[in-house]
Formats: C-alpha cells, sequence, structure tokens
C-alpha cells in the first residue's frame, strides 16, 4: 500500500516527531497482503448488489474480500465487470506433465477460464478405493490453475458425459443389486452420490474463489434436461453443494438451448445459475433470451457453457473436423455482444487407458464407440500444437474483445519419428491364462457380466464345454457388449495345444455363429473373448453392462457350467496384481525350441489373440519428443508403451492410424513397445515411429464440414 509523503517540516523537531509517527503507523497499520491462502476463509459479499456502487476502494484499513457475482446481467469480478472468455481442458486426458504446457497455450489463446469435468469413476476405480495421484491429482491441477491466474468453473458431475467410458460413473454401480437407477433420486443411488461428494467437494472447497482460490462456479449435474426430468434429485445435489462449498459460490446447470431441455434441467430463481448449449452457427441470441426465462431478473449474464470448437468421432467414421473461419465466425456473434463463452474444447487431449466413452443409435444395439483420440479438432490440438488457422481465427476475434494484450504464443513442441520397430510375437493370449489367480476365475451356471465379477474395463474370457457331434452346431448369444470372437478346442487332438478361431459376434452383427464338425474324443472346449470397447456415456442406455448378457444357446439348447476368466491390465488408474503386459515386456530371451512354438498354423495367421514386443532405442536425451505410433497394415487391439497404455487401435476400421505417445512416457535409452493384437497383425511384423498424427485409415478419410 502506497502513501503519499508530501510534508516537509522547516525543523529537526518536527522531522523526528513525524519520522516515529510514522514508525508507530506503520507498526500497527494493516498491510495489503498477497492473494489469500486457499486455508483462509473470509465473509462472503452481499450478492445483491447494483452495478452503480461498484468501485474498488482503496482502503489503508482492510482488504476487501474477493468476490465473483451475478448481477444486472453480468459477472462482477471483485466488483468490476468480468466476461467469461474460457475453454474445456481436462486433466485427466493431458500427462501431468503437460498440465501446465497446455493452460500456458490456453491463456496464449486468450481465455482466462478452464472449465473442466471431475470423472467419478477414474478417482474410485472400485468402492472406497480413492485415487488423486498422477493424473488424477485433481488438487494440484487447481494449484497451477492458480499460479497462472486462470479461472475454473469445475463440473464434479456426478454424471459428467464428456464421451468418457459411463459418463464418469464408474462401472462398479451396475454391478450393484438390486440395480440403481442413475441420474435418479433413488435413495441407494444418492447415498452413494453423497459418499462421493462427502469425499470430493470438501478437497475443492478451500479452492473456491471467496476462500482465495480459482474456482469461480460449480455445476450441477451435466445437461440433465436431456436425459430426465428428476427435480427431487437436482435438489438433492444443489442441498449436498451447498453443504460442503457454502452459499458463497455460484453453482449452475448447462442444458441444450430449447424449451424442453431448460424446463427439465434447471432450477429456477436464484438458487442454481442455468446456461445453455447450442449448435454452433445458430443464432445465439433467440436462445440466451430463453435463457433468462430461466434465471432470477438480473441473473442471467449470457453464457454458452460449451461452444463447439469441433465434434467427437466414432470409429468407422469420418474425422471430424469443422472450418476455422466459420467457428470464428460464430463465437465472433456471442462476444460482439458482451456475450460470454466456453471453448469446447480448448484442447481435447486422449482417451488414454479403456477410458473412452460410446454412443448409440435409434436403439441400444446400434453402439458407436469414440476413437482413442480426443483431438475433437480443437484449437490446440492433441498433441498441443497451435500453429493451426484454428486457433490463429479464434485468437483474432477474442483479441478484438479483449483489452489486456494478450500473452505470445509458444510454439509448437518438437515431434519425432524413430523410425520402424521390429516386433516380435511373445505370447499367445491363450497361452497366459495359466498365469491368472484361480481365485480370481468365478464359476456359474449362466454367464455373469463383466461388472458382477469385478472387470470393469478390457476384456472377459469366457469358458464352457459342449459335447461334439457329427455335423455343425450352431452357436447363438443373443446379447453380447461389445465384440465377442469365439474360439473351440478339442484336448484329444494331439496338435491342438491352443483354440483355434471360429468367428466374431458383436452389437450390430448376427447372434448366430456355425461351430465347424469336430470329430473330437472328449468334449469341445468354448471360449468367448468379450471386449468392453467402452461404456455408453449418453442418452437414455447408459445402463450399459458388459460382457454376455444372456443365456447362450447351442443348437436351440441353454449352455450351462461358465468359467468366468478376468484378463489383467494396465487402466490409467489401476495397476493389475499380476500384470500380463509386464510378464510379455521382459520376455525378451526367447528359446528356439519357444520361437517355433509360437508361429502359425498354416491358415491360421490372423485369427488367434498375441501379444507382439518391440523395442526402439533413443540415443539422447534431447532426443525424447512426443511421437505417433502408426499402426497402419494391422487389426485391432490395445498398445502399451513403457507399462503406459496408450490406448486402443483398429485401423482397419479407422479413421485412427496412429496413436499419440507424449514425450513423459519415453525415456532415454531403450523403450518397449507391447501390443496385444487380436485379429491380423501386419505379416511383417513391423510398427512405425512418425511424427504426425494419421486420420485416413479404414474406409474413412477425414473431410471439413460445418456442423
Amino acid at each position: 500500500m502506497r502513501k503519499k509523503m508530501g510534508r516537509k517540516s522547516g525543523t529537526k523537531t518536527t522531522l523526528f516527531f513525524l519520522l516515529i509517527s510514522l514508525i508507530s503507523f506503520l507498526a500497527f497499520a494493516p498491510v495489503l497482503a498477497p492473494l489469500p491462502s486457499f486455508s483462509s476463509h473470509y465473509s462472503l459479499s452481499p450478492r445483491h448488489r447494483h452495478h452503480h456502487h461498484r468501485k474498488v476502494v482503496t482502503s489503508t484499513v482492510a482488504v476487501k474480500p474477493r468476490s465473483f457475482e451475478i448481477d444486472d446481467d453480468k459477472f462482477w469480478k471483485d466488483g468490476e465487470f468480468f466476461r467469461i472468455i474460457g475453454g474445456d481442458l481436462h486433466y485427466f486426458r493431458i500427462l501431468p506433465q503437460y498440465w501446465e504446457d497446455r493452460l500456458v497455450r490456453a491463456k496464449a489463446l486468450g481465455l482466462n477460464t478452464i472449465q473442466t469435468y471431475v470423472p467419478w469413476n477414474l478417482h474410485e476405480p472400485q468402492p472406497g478405493k480413492l485415487v488423486f495421484e498422477g493424473i488424477a491429482d485433481l488438487v494440484s491441477f487447481l494449484k497451477l490453475c492458480h499460479k497462472l491466474d486462470i479461472l475454473v468453473m469445475l463440473r464434479p458431475g456426478p454424471y459428467i458425459c464428456g464421451e468418457w467410458d459411463l459418463g464418469g460413473f464408474p462401472a462398479w454401480l451396475l454391478a450393484i443389486e438390486p440395480p440403481l437407477k442413475l441420474r435418479s433420486s433413488d435413495p441407494a443411488y444418492l447415498r452413494l452420490v453423497d459418499n462421493w461428494w462427502g469425499i470430493l467437494l470438501p478437497k475443492v472447497a478451500p479452492f473456491l474463489y471467496n476462500n482465495g482460490g480459482p474456482i469461480i462456479m460449480v455445476q450441477i449435474e451435466n445437461e440433465f434436461g436431456s436425459y430426465g426430468d428428476d427435480k427431487a434429485y437436482l435438489h438433492h445435489l444443489v442441498k449436498l453443494a451447498r453443504g460442503h462449498l457454502g452459499d458463497g459460490i455460484i453453482l449452475y446447470t448447462t442444458d441444450g438451448g430449447s424449451r424442453e431441455n431448460l424446463e427439465k434441467g434447471t432450477i429456477r430463481g436464484d438458487a442454481v445459475f442455468s446456461t445453455v448449449d447450442f449448435t454452433t452457427g445458430d443464432d445465439p441470441w433467440p436462445i440466451f433470451k430463453l435463457q433468462k426465462e430461466f434465471n432470477a431478473p438480473g441473473k442471467s449474464p449470457p453464457l454458452s457453457s460449451e461452444f463447439y470448437t469441433g465434434w467427437l468421432t466414432h470409429w468407422g467414421e469420418k474425422n471430424a473436423k469443422t472450418g476455422a473461419d466459420f467457428t470464428a465466425s460464430a463465437l465472433e456473434k456471442i462476444l460482439s455482444q458482451n456475450g460470454s463463452a466456453v471453448l469446447y474444447m480448448v484442447h481435447g487431449g486422449t482417451n488414454f487407458g479403456f477410458y473412452n466413452g460410446a454412443n448409440t443409435g435409434v436403439d441400444e444395439s446400434d453402439y458407436k464407440p469414440d476413437i482413442t483420440s480426443y483431438d475433437y479438432d480443437a484449437p490446440i490440438s492433441e498433441s498441443g500444437d497451435v500453429e493451426n488457422a484454428k486457433f490463429n481465427a479464434l485468437r483474432r476475434v477474442i483479441e478484438l474483445h479483449t483489452a489486456a494484450s494478450l500473452p505470445s504464443v509458444p510454439s509448437d513442441n518438437g515431434k519425432m519419428g524413430y523410425g520402424p520397430i521390429q516386433l516380435q510375437k511373445t505370447a499367445f493370449l491363450f497361452d497366459l491364462l495359466d498365469n491368472i489367480n484361480p481365485a480370481d476365475v468365478v464359476e456359474s451356471e449362466n454367464p455373469l457380466s463383466m461388472e458382477s465379477v469385478g472387470q470393469m474395463f478390457g476384456f472377459l474370457l469366457y469358458v464352457s464345454e459342449y459335447t461334439p457331434k457329427d455335423d455343425k452346431s450352431v452357436l447363438l448369444i443373443p446379447e453380447v457388449h461389445d465384440r465377442a470372437q469365439v474360439f473351440t478346442l478339442c484336448h484329444s487332438e494331439d496338435n491342438s495345444r491352443r483354440p483355434t478361431h471360429v468367428g466374431s459376434i458383436d452389437r450390430l452383427s448376427s447372434k448366430k455363429l456355425g461351430l465347424p464338425n469336430a470329430k473330437c474324443a472328449s468334449n469341445i472346449s468354448l471360449f468367448v473373448l468379450v471386449e468392453n470397447q467402452g461404456h455408453v456415456n449418453y442418452g437414455p442406455y447408459i445402463f450399459d453392462k458388459k460382457g454376455i448378457l444372456s443365456s447362450v444357446f447351442l443348437d436351440g439348447i441353454i449352455l450351462h457350467g461358465w468359467k468366468m476368466i478376468p484378463i489383467p491390465f494396465h487402466n490409467l488408474n489401476e495397476v493389475p496384481k499380476i500384470n500380463l503386459i509386464i510378464e510379455v515386456a521382459h520376455s525378451r530371451f526367447i528359446t528356439v525350441s519357444t520361437q517355433r512354438e509360437l508361429k502359425d498354423k498354416p491358415g491360421n495367421v490372423s485369427e488367434v489373440p498375441a501379444f507382439f514386443t518391440g523395442h526402439f532405442f533413443i540415443e539422447n536425451a534431447n532426443q525424447i519428443h512426443d511421437t505417433f505410433i502408426s499402426f497402419s497394415g494391422w487389426g485391432k487391439g490395445i498398445a502399451v508403451v513403457n507399462d503406459f497404455n496408450i490406448g486402443r487401435y483398429w485401423p482397419s476400421f479407422g479413421p485412427q492410424c496412429n496413436l499419440y505417445v507424449p514425450a513423459p512416457i519415453l525415456r532415454h535409452g531403450e523403450n518397449v513397445l507391447v501390443i496385444l493384437e487380436l485379429e491380423s497383425p501386419n505379416p511383417e511384423l513391423v510398427i512405425h515411429s512418425v511424427d504426425h498424427p494419421d486420420f485416413t485409415c479404414g474406409s474413412s478419410k477425414s473431410s471439413v464440414h460445418q456442423l
């Protein structure tokens, strides 16, 4: 705090007296402190205050509490008019080592606010098992936003959608009996929500803006008006949030900009601020006018809380892209009249591990899993690139409506292609089943869902047996989620040491499969390997259990007696007790006889799931850069680099050919790549490390379109 000391004295006595007085004053007068610590608590300023009273008064005695409020249909930050120019950026889709890099790029675009979801399933993957470290370290992410002077709009769910597995719900919720009614006032469901928010919200409360942190608003649920009409549920969430966060924080809802959605998804009055989203390119102002009807008078600053900069992409589709000038022009229509907007997404990131979501079409069987990349055609690309037309076009618009100069734009991070990687088949999947802990194998008369046996993601192997017939048998699995590969094995045949592939069944295909004739002296073992390709995250079919969900019929007769064997793999926040990937990765010294065993039988080259391992070297530490692994020429599977699950590949279906590998995963010296190929390995057993993404595989091609 600065004081003007302009008075002079003509005598030494007066000067001495003034000096003593000044020392005494400074010893006792309050001094303006830096931003309050996260543990400090302040009384909240009144929420109802007219704008002509909002002047920051410099006081030599007291420090005005920080405040973020809504009044006169505007946002007010510390008593000054504030416009939100924000963007969605999800900490769980970015390696922590890159959080700051991506946030700095968002600031360079001109953003003052970051919006992020909090996925329940990331933080509580098993009941009572809490994870808040590594990529799930939400507290460190909030501290980083505060350090960079970026505000935060927090979206803690409990449902988040976000093209994330099961909309952020832990899949173990689906195993509870009697079944929970998710996203409702079902008391059993609400008890679990109470427990989860009772853990989460006290962690974020110190980071509220009024407490000295960056969080200016907290969202209740997510686009609930597109799903249900349960006001008791929404009121319960509001009461729960207020109990943990207090009355000073702005709670908000987001709903599609139609009257029907807003009627069902909002809470009228002053308790919760209602925001809208809508298709990019729609005239925003009639929608903002509608928004005002669902807020109290003076409490409806126009805010598009999801301004879409691009769109999501499913496997088998063209890569979704939107024009740069088109997107920038749509944003200009909002900002030019003092509206606020949050870019969804400013940076998409990656669906690492098994956390991609899925959608459905006209019915539950019309299943559409999301690709591993969540690039979203956002202005900051999946690998953090900003040297592109969309970033530049949006930045020009934002700069026109920002008083302060924008930060300089960082250059793109370096990329490196490390060339061809020669792979070696190191194990068939079925050869590793003996390593599974027998205690993890579940037996039942009928097949059980994956969630019921504790397998929340990845793969589950169903095993039964049947008596062979002289003629061909017909296998029928009426309901399988999501994709099943069927194998048979006659144990009495001399040269049949592992199962033989018969065919595949998925949610979209015919549910019948012919089993070949087999003269077998013993019963024939039936193996059904089911892949969970991602729980549905949006719409009426989010009650999306995985695995075999019906009886299995053989020639019209129900087949009983099943074993269910979980296949353990890494996920983002879970490391299995028995790690098949590590076992495969370290199987480097394979004898000649073992190699002979691993050779495929004639005519069966591409049909049995197998692990392939390769090694590549980075000679110098300064050569460690982001890279992409190209799976062109391969079939379908998952890939792990240095024990980190970089996601699913499916170039035969497309459009994504290459998986992103951030530099922090790599290391100086030897790097290990392990893949589980489910279908058809490249005959040359070669994979390439390249320096660019590619979305032109399969029958799909990238195309630019206007949403």
